[in-house]
């Protein structure tokens, strides 16, 4: 038995969400609009302010599609009504980040500035040099980016020089020389 997908979503005041019959979902908000497409063995019922995910049959891949499907659902619903962000921290003498009009071009210690290209529904701010903050409606899309961006210049395990996630914590490290007298 799914416990994810057994959850009752409650939908809050000021955010619409509208089934089709090809389970395509529409949710509205105070943030925006996201649309998605479900697989047509889960049914999505809604009742006033409440939304249950209901599933075919008791299939292995069913009951996976089933938890997913209510995952996303409550994600997408999240989403546009508080929004989500990401932020990032920048570590390493030197090493910087600035918005250029819609891209972010970070100076990371290599021999030229690493350019990354906004998305539309993504927004990418630097509050100062050292952190940057991605935020949006869409929990896929936020992830992704900040994604992108830590994998330009990962932390490293000794000094811990590179870009992480705020209260990520780095494991270090000792030098090859720390072992020797």
């Amino acid at each position: 038995m799914s416990r994810v997908g057994n959850k009752i979503i409650l939908v809050p005041e000021g955010v619409t969400v509208e089934v089709a019959d090809d389970n395509t979902v529409t949710v509205k908000g105070a943030k925006g609009t996201l649309v998605r497409q479900f697989s047509p063995v889960i049914t999505i019922e809604q009742n006033g302010n409440e939304i249950v995910v209901k599933r075919s049959s008791e299939l292995k891949a069913h009951k996976q599609l089933h938890g997913t499907t209510r995952a996303l659902l409550a994600n997408m619903i999240e989403g546009v009504h508080n929004g989500y962000s990401k932020d990032l921290e920048i570590v390493g003498l030197g090493y910087r980040a600035q918005m250029q009009g819609n891209k972010l071009v970070l100076n990371v210690g290599f021999s030229h500035p690493v350019e990354i290209e906004g998305e539309e529904g993504v927004k990418i701010e630097t509050p100062t040099q050292t952190t940057i903050k991605v935020s949006g409606i869409s929990k896929e899309r936020v992830g992704e980016i900040a994604a992108r961006i830590r994998n330009v210049k990962k932390p490293e395990p000794y000094k811990g020089k590179g870009i992480k996630y705020v209260g990520e914590r780095i494991i270090r490290k000792e030098g090859k020389t720390a072992g020797k007298k």
